[in-house]
Protein backbone atom coordinates (compact mmCIF):
# COMPACT_ATOMS: atom_id res chain seq x y z
CA UNK A 1 0.00 0.00 0.00
CA UNK A 2 1.54 3.38 -0.99
CA UNK A 3 2.18 5.92 1.78
CA UNK A 4 -0.41 8.59 2.38
CA UNK A 5 0.27 11.85 0.52
CA UNK A 6 1.91 14.42 2.80
CA UNK A 7 0.32 17.87 2.96
CA UNK A 8 1.85 21.13 4.20
CA UNK A 9 -0.76 23.64 5.35
CA UNK A 10 0.21 27.31 5.18
CA UNK A 11 -1.93 30.05 6.67
CA UNK A 12 -1.89 32.55 9.52
CA UNK A 13 -5.31 31.65 10.92
CA UNK A 14 -4.69 28.88 13.44
CA UNK A 15 -8.36 27.90 13.56
CA UNK A 16 -8.57 27.33 9.81
CA UNK A 17 -5.25 25.45 9.86
CA UNK A 18 -6.50 23.07 12.56
CA UNK A 19 -9.85 22.64 10.82
CA UNK A 20 -8.30 21.78 7.44
CA UNK A 21 -5.73 19.50 9.08
CA UNK A 22 -8.47 17.52 10.78
CA UNK A 23 -10.54 17.23 7.61
CA UNK A 24 -7.59 15.91 5.60
CA UNK A 25 -6.41 13.51 8.31
CA UNK A 26 -9.86 11.96 8.49
CA UNK A 27 -9.55 11.20 4.77
CA UNK A 28 -6.20 9.49 5.26
CA UNK A 29 -3.81 12.29 4.37
CA UNK A 30 -0.69 12.90 6.44
CA UNK A 31 0.00 16.44 7.64
CA UNK A 32 3.71 17.09 6.98
CA UNK A 33 3.64 20.37 8.88
CA UNK A 34 2.19 23.86 9.06
CA UNK A 35 3.53 27.32 8.24
CA UNK A 36 2.26 30.74 9.26
CA UNK A 37 3.86 32.84 6.47
CA UNK A 38 4.74 32.42 2.83
CA UNK A 39 8.44 32.55 3.63
CA UNK A 40 8.06 29.84 6.26
CA UNK A 41 6.16 27.74 3.73
CA UNK A 42 9.14 27.91 1.34
CA UNK A 43 11.60 27.00 4.08
CA UNK A 44 9.49 24.07 5.28
CA UNK A 45 8.70 22.85 1.77
CA UNK A 46 12.44 22.51 1.09
CA UNK A 47 12.95 20.46 4.24
CA UNK A 48 9.73 18.44 4.37
CA UNK A 49 9.27 17.92 0.60
CA UNK A 50 5.46 17.63 0.84
CA UNK A 51 3.33 16.20 -1.94
CA UNK A 52 1.14 19.31 -1.90
CA UNK A 53 0.69 22.63 -0.09
CA UNK A 54 -2.70 23.95 0.97
CA UNK A 55 -2.06 27.70 1.03
CA UNK A 56 -4.32 30.46 2.30
CA UNK A 57 -4.30 33.18 -0.37
CA UNK A 58 -4.52 35.82 2.38
CA UNK A 59 -1.43 34.58 4.22
CA UNK A 60 0.49 37.31 6.03
CA UNK A 61 4.16 37.82 6.75
CA UNK A 62 5.17 40.05 3.87
CA UNK A 63 5.12 37.51 1.02
CA UNK A 64 1.96 37.61 -1.07
CA UNK A 65 0.10 34.31 -1.31
CA UNK A 66 0.30 34.33 -5.11
CA UNK A 67 4.06 34.88 -4.98
CA UNK A 68 4.50 32.14 -2.37
CA UNK A 69 2.57 29.65 -4.53
CA UNK A 70 4.54 30.65 -7.62
CA UNK A 71 7.86 30.13 -5.83
CA UNK A 72 6.75 26.81 -4.34
CA UNK A 73 5.88 25.40 -7.73
CA UNK A 74 8.61 26.95 -9.86
CA UNK A 75 11.50 26.39 -7.43
CA UNK A 76 10.55 22.97 -6.06
CA UNK A 77 7.65 21.72 -8.26
CA UNK A 78 5.40 21.46 -5.21
CA UNK A 79 1.75 21.87 -6.29
CA UNK A 80 -0.56 24.27 -4.45
CA UNK A 81 -4.27 24.35 -3.64
CA UNK A 82 -5.48 27.78 -2.53
CA UNK A 83 -7.91 28.63 0.22
CA UNK A 84 -9.60 31.91 -0.73
CA UNK A 85 -12.39 34.25 0.26
CA UNK A 86 -15.06 35.43 -2.15
CA UNK A 87 -14.93 39.13 -1.26
CA UNK A 88 -11.62 40.21 -2.84
CA UNK A 89 -12.12 40.21 -6.60
CA UNK A 90 -8.68 41.66 -7.27
CA UNK A 91 -7.01 38.86 -5.31
CA UNK A 92 -9.13 36.22 -7.01
CA UNK A 93 -8.11 37.58 -10.39
CA UNK A 94 -4.44 37.19 -9.49
CA UNK A 95 -4.63 33.63 -8.18
CA UNK A 96 -4.52 32.16 -11.67
CA UNK A 97 -1.06 33.71 -12.17
CA UNK A 98 0.36 31.12 -9.77
CA UNK A 99 -1.10 28.20 -11.77
CA UNK A 100 -2.75 26.54 -8.74
CA UNK A 101 -4.06 23.00 -8.90
CA UNK A 102 -7.30 24.10 -7.27
CA UNK A 103 -9.12 26.81 -5.28
CA UNK A 104 -11.35 26.11 -2.29
CA UNK A 105 -13.52 28.97 -1.09
CA UNK A 106 -14.03 29.76 2.58
CA UNK A 107 -15.83 28.71 4.69
CA UNK A 108 -14.15 25.39 3.97
CA UNK A 109 -16.12 22.16 3.95
CA UNK A 110 -14.67 18.67 4.25
CA UNK A 111 -16.07 17.63 0.87
CA UNK A 112 -14.61 20.65 -0.89
CA UNK A 113 -11.10 20.46 0.54
CA UNK A 114 -10.71 16.70 0.27
CA UNK A 115 -12.03 16.66 -3.31
CA UNK A 116 -9.69 19.48 -4.32
CA UNK A 117 -6.68 17.80 -2.71
CA UNK A 118 -7.58 14.40 -4.21
CA UNK A 119 -7.79 15.93 -7.70
CA UNK A 120 -4.61 17.99 -7.26
CA UNK A 121 -2.48 15.06 -6.07
CA UNK A 122 -3.73 12.92 -8.94
CA UNK A 123 -3.24 15.67 -11.54
CA UNK A 124 0.29 16.43 -10.36
CA UNK A 125 1.27 12.76 -10.48
CA UNK A 126 0.26 12.73 -14.16
CA UNK A 127 1.86 16.08 -14.95
CA UNK A 128 5.16 15.74 -13.04
CA UNK A 129 7.02 13.61 -15.64
CA UNK A 130 6.54 16.36 -18.23
CA UNK A 131 7.65 19.30 -16.09
CA UNK A 132 11.38 18.76 -16.43
CA UNK A 133 13.76 19.39 -13.56
CA UNK A 134 13.09 22.32 -11.20
CA UNK A 135 15.99 24.66 -10.33
CA UNK A 136 16.47 22.63 -7.14
CA UNK A 137 15.54 19.00 -7.89
CA UNK A 138 16.65 17.88 -4.40
CA UNK A 139 15.60 20.75 -2.13
CA UNK A 140 16.42 18.90 1.08
CA UNK A 141 20.05 18.47 0.00
CA UNK A 142 20.19 22.14 -0.94
CA UNK A 143 18.74 23.09 2.44
CA UNK A 144 21.23 20.90 4.32
CA UNK A 145 24.29 21.81 2.22
CA UNK A 146 27.17 22.46 4.63
CA UNK A 147 29.71 23.74 2.11
CA UNK A 148 27.70 26.38 0.23
CA UNK A 149 25.45 29.10 1.61
CA UNK A 150 22.47 29.71 -0.69
CA UNK A 151 20.12 32.69 -0.66
CA UNK A 152 17.28 33.39 -3.08
CA UNK A 153 16.09 36.95 -3.72
CA UNK A 154 13.05 38.35 -5.48
CA UNK A 155 13.23 40.96 -8.25
CA UNK A 156 13.38 43.71 -5.60
CA UNK A 157 16.42 42.16 -3.96
CA UNK A 158 14.52 40.87 -0.92
CA UNK A 159 15.46 37.53 0.61
CA UNK A 160 12.78 34.90 -0.02
CA UNK A 161 14.74 31.80 1.02
CA UNK A 162 18.04 30.83 2.61
CA UNK A 163 19.48 27.43 3.42
CA UNK A 164 20.68 26.37 6.84
CA UNK A 165 24.34 27.14 6.12
CA UNK A 166 23.38 30.65 4.96
CA UNK A 167 21.75 31.37 8.33
CA UNK A 168 25.13 30.71 9.96
CA UNK A 169 27.02 32.49 7.20
CA UNK A 170 24.91 35.65 7.41
CA UNK A 171 24.37 35.27 11.18
CA UNK A 172 20.60 35.62 10.97
CA UNK A 173 17.54 33.40 11.51
CA UNK A 174 15.23 32.73 8.53
CA UNK A 175 12.25 34.45 10.16
CA UNK A 176 14.36 37.61 10.57
CA UNK A 177 15.84 37.49 7.06
CA UNK A 178 12.87 36.66 4.82
CA UNK A 179 11.48 39.66 2.92
CA UNK A 180 14.30 41.94 4.02
CA UNK A 181 16.53 43.58 1.37
CA UNK A 182 19.71 41.51 1.18
CA UNK A 183 21.87 44.59 1.81
CA UNK A 184 20.12 45.01 5.17
CA UNK A 185 21.62 41.64 6.10
CA UNK A 186 25.11 41.66 4.55
CA UNK A 187 27.39 43.36 2.04
CA UNK A 188 30.41 42.54 -0.10
CA UNK A 189 33.64 44.47 0.42
CA UNK A 190 37.01 44.41 -1.32
CA UNK A 191 40.06 42.82 0.22
CA UNK A 192 42.18 44.13 1.79
CA UNK A 193 40.86 47.71 1.65
CA UNK A 194 37.34 47.04 2.88
CA UNK A 195 35.51 49.29 0.40
CA UNK A 196 31.91 48.23 -0.28
CA UNK A 197 31.53 46.74 -3.74
CA UNK A 198 28.81 47.87 -6.17
CA UNK A 199 25.50 46.03 -5.82
CA UNK A 200 25.94 42.78 -7.83
CA UNK A 201 22.28 41.80 -7.44
CA UNK A 202 21.03 44.92 -9.21
CA UNK A 203 23.49 44.20 -12.03
CA UNK A 204 22.35 40.58 -12.37
CA UNK A 205 18.68 41.62 -12.47
CA UNK A 206 19.38 44.29 -15.07
CA UNK A 207 21.69 42.25 -17.31
CA UNK A 208 20.18 38.79 -16.63
CA UNK A 209 23.64 37.26 -16.51
CA UNK A 210 25.84 35.87 -13.74
CA UNK A 211 28.47 37.73 -11.72
CA UNK A 212 31.30 35.91 -9.96
CA UNK A 213 33.53 37.14 -7.14
CA UNK A 214 36.40 34.66 -6.97
CA UNK A 215 39.26 36.69 -5.46
CA UNK A 216 39.70 39.59 -3.11
CA UNK A 217 36.19 39.63 -1.70
CA UNK A 218 34.87 39.51 1.84
CA UNK A 219 31.35 39.32 3.20
CA UNK A 220 30.42 41.51 6.17
CA UNK A 221 27.24 40.86 8.12
CA UNK A 222 25.20 43.42 10.01
CA UNK A 223 26.40 41.81 13.24
CA UNK A 224 30.00 42.62 12.29
CA UNK A 225 31.19 39.17 11.24
CA UNK A 226 33.57 39.26 8.32
CA UNK A 227 34.86 36.36 6.26
CA UNK A 228 36.60 36.02 2.95
CA UNK A 229 34.39 34.40 0.30
CA UNK A 230 33.92 33.35 -3.26
CA UNK A 231 30.46 34.23 -4.55
CA UNK A 232 28.29 33.46 -7.55
CA UNK A 233 25.24 35.64 -8.18
CA UNK A 234 23.00 34.54 -11.05
CA UNK A 235 19.41 34.71 -12.27
CA UNK A 236 17.01 31.79 -11.84
CA UNK A 237 14.33 31.38 -14.51
CA UNK A 238 10.98 29.65 -14.34
CA UNK A 239 9.67 26.91 -16.63
CA UNK A 240 8.90 29.48 -19.33
CA UNK A 241 12.37 31.03 -19.13
CA UNK A 242 11.05 34.11 -17.37
CA UNK A 243 13.04 35.71 -14.58
CA UNK A 244 12.07 34.14 -11.26
CA UNK A 245 14.70 34.93 -8.63
CA UNK A 246 18.34 35.75 -7.98
CA UNK A 247 20.57 33.10 -6.47
CA UNK A 248 23.53 34.04 -4.26
CA UNK A 249 25.86 31.08 -3.63
CA UNK A 250 28.67 31.65 -1.13
CA UNK A 251 31.69 29.57 -0.22
CA UNK A 252 34.13 30.47 2.49
CA UNK A 253 37.71 31.07 1.42
CA UNK A 254 39.50 29.20 4.18
CA UNK A 255 42.82 30.81 3.35
CA UNK A 256 41.89 33.79 5.46
CA UNK A 257 38.97 34.12 7.83
CA UNK A 258 37.98 37.21 9.81
CA UNK A 259 35.77 37.13 12.85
Amino acid sequence: MPPAPRILIAGDDAIITRLVSGMLQKKGYAIAGTAATGGEALQKAAGLVPDLVVLDADIGGGMDGVDAAHYLFQLFHVPVVFLAGLSDEAKLGRLKLAYPYGIVFKPVTAAAITTAVDCAVHAHADRAPFLGNPPFPEPRKMLDNTSEAILLLDRRGRIIFLNTFATWFADIAPREAVMRPWRDVMMFVSEPGGEELPDPVAEVIQRQSATIFDTGTALVTKTGKRRRVTATIRPIRDSRERFLAVLIALREDVKKVYM
